[in-house]
């Protein structure tokens, strides 16, 4: 009898077809054992001339198979050893991830698009496309405008119609850019209180590869008729992104949202509505098509009836469009002020107003508490279009400091819904309002003027704006009592403000050093150095400031507030990465 030993198997750490596993020690690859040779009768392992060998049932190949196992344990084996090593190694350099590159992003036209006049509804179509008609025999509405130049050359600006056709011509085409030199006199193009009887868009081109820095505001005025009163808002730019804040649709209360395309693409517009009660789900707020120069216009009545206190939201996909609100008041037969509503600043843990005007508090609580004049007084209306509650601490700064609100000045606002805070009890004056919360939100502030129940009042919203930077273009709308509002929050603030003359010219700057936690007024005189003011070139330096410009008239109840619009940007960048 024949005694026979098996071959011996792998050791159990090394690769096998059925485990898939690599054994690794210390971080390197185990090496695999060689497999035992098979034992003969004398205990050698002899293949010479076949002399002492042990035969095995099958012959040749049967000790061929065995021969083979061994070799397939090896390469296995070894193939695992490959796999683990290659796992351990660096990938390559395209797989490794590398900093988005920085492009810069070229100068376009600056845009801005001034609302029509305002006028009175005459019929509406299922709450959209309303059609409308001219309010009174004494209605004004005009447009003042300013654009400056670069290395002392003004870019080519015009202000024209929605239609492309001009109305007035501020700068042709320069030709090619200036070269880099000596430091030129600062000029500016202007439009000096335009008549205008529809949407207008301001145009300037970049020039140098650079944003124009360029601003516009228009003004309508009414002596007579339900609208009458003043109304001023900014030539507002295109976005595809915005928030309205302050719209009302309870009885007397008229909200008209006009969406304007300036652009040669087609939008689509969505709106969200938040009020008092939370988001408004509204059919029709989805998917309106506004064309290519063309305006529509939406009665919120339609959408969001009853809501004392209305947000709106504005997305748009394709073109961007420009969005006001057109809020009008009527109190019986008694006119209670038309204002336009402007987009403020998106959604952030701190929003401020300025220019907020506020009335004798004594006479603001004996109007407010006469039927139909609940909203007759100064507000803060905040929303929150989260899904966390905000608790806001409201600070206003007057000209002497801080002053307390009656209520404390910490309230909790609702998630997606529209909150309003009083700010009556206040002594009268000018202030910045600012809130700020641990969640983002949305405000804006009420002003109104007029306090004798059954006489013609006013009403305007007062934005929250942008911090100032450097060389913010402010237009002035001509006519009335006219200012300059700054506000300083924690620290001191430098504003440096010059007047820009009809007759283009930047004159020699002032400067206004403000007290941080203080308001600070200038008011606005007709000239300067014998030709009319259209305007201002303002910069801020040290802590954060904010401006507005406030507009009343002589003898009457009419007040608007202007934000001041963001400078121009330099040249930007955006990360651009590589990728499939």
């Amino acid at each position: 009898m024949h005694e026979h030993t098996p071959p011996a198997k792998a050791p159990a750490d090394a690769d096998t077809p059925a485990s898939g596993k690599t054994s690794v020690a210390g971080g390197k690859q185990a090496p695999a054992e060689e497999p035992a040779p098979a034992r003969t009768g004398t205990g050698e392992g002899r293949n010479g001339s076949g002399r002492g060998a042990t035969r095995l049932p099958g012959g040749k190949g049967r000790a061929a198979s065995v021969a083979g196992v061994a070799a397939g344990v090896l390469i296995l084996a070894g193939g695992g050893a490959v796999v683990a090593a290659g796992s351990l190694m660096a990938g390559p350099a395209s797989s490794r991830t590398v900093p988005a590159a920085e492009a810069a992003v070229p100068a376009g036209a600056s845009l801005g698009v001034c609302p029509g006049p305002a006028r009175l509804l005459e019929g509406t179509d299922a709450g959209t496309d309303a059609q409308f008609r001219p309010e009174s025999a004494t209605a004004a509405t005009r447009v003042s405008a300013a654009v400056l130049s670069a290395g002392g050359v003004l870019p080519a600006s015009r202000l024209a119609r929605l239609d492309g056709t001009a109305a007035v011509e501020i700068a042709k085409d320069p030709g090619p850019a200036p070269t880099a030199g000596a430091p030129q006199e600062l000029l500016a193009g202007v439009v000096a209180d335009q008549a205008v009887d529809r949407v207008n868009v301001l145009s300037a081109n970049a020039l140098s590869n650079q944003n124009a820095a360029a601003a516009g505001a228009m003004k309508y005025t009414a002596r007579d008729g339900d609208l009458q009163g003043s109304a001023a808002a900014a030539c507002g730019q295109p976005s595809n992104d915005q928030w309205l804040t302050g719209a009302s649709t309870t009885i007397g209360r008229t909200s008209v949202l006009a969406l304007t395309n300036a652009s040669s693409t087609p939008a689509t517009v969505s709106l969200e509505l938040f009020g008092a009660g939370g988001q408004i789900q509204a059919p029709g707020s989805r998917g309106l098509l506004v064309a290519p120069g063309t305006t529509r216009s939406v009665v919120l009545a339609g959408l969001a009836p009853n809501e004392s206190h209305l947000t709106v939201h504005v997305r748009s996909a394709g073109g961007p469009v420009a969005a006001s609100i057109q809020q009008s008041v009527l109190r019986g037969l008694t006119p209670g002020g038309v204002d336009f509503i402007s987009a403020g600043t998106a959604p952030a843990v701190r929003q401020v107003m300025t220019g907020v005007d506020i009335q004798d508090p004594a006479g603001v609580a004996a109007l407010t508490a006469q039927p139909g004049y609940g909203d007759a007084g100064p507000a803060l209306e905040l929303t929150v279009p989260g899904a966390s509650d905000a608790v806001v601490e409201i600070k206003l700064y007057g000209r002497d400091g801080q002053h307390a609100l009656p209520s404390g000045g910490v309230i909790t606002a609702k998630a997606g819904s529209t909150t309003e805070v009083s700010l009556a009890g206040v002594p009268a004056g000018q202030y910045t309002v600012a809130a700020s919360s641990d969640v983002s939100f949305v405000a804006a502030a009420r002003l109104s003027r007029g306090l004798q129940a059954g006489q013609p009042s006013d009403v305007a919203w007062a934005a929250s704006a942008v911090r100032l930077g450097s060389q913010h273009v402010v237009p002035v709308p001509k006519g009335g009592l006219r200012q300059l509002v700054f506000g300083a929050l924690d620290a001191r603030a430098t504003i440096t403000y010059a007047p820009i003359t009809a007759d283009g010219k930047v004159r020699a700057a002032a400067t206004a050093d403000i007290a941080g936690g203080t308001t600070a007024s200038i008011t606005v005189p007709e000239q300067a150095e014998g030709a009319d003011v259209v305007g201002y070139v303002v910069s801020a330096a040290g802590d954060a400031a904010y401006g507005a410009v406030l507009v009343g008239q002589d003898g009457r109840n009419d007040v608007s507030s202007l934000a001041f619009l963001a400078a121009a940007a330099g040249r930007e960048t955006v990360p651009v990465t590589l990728g499939y």
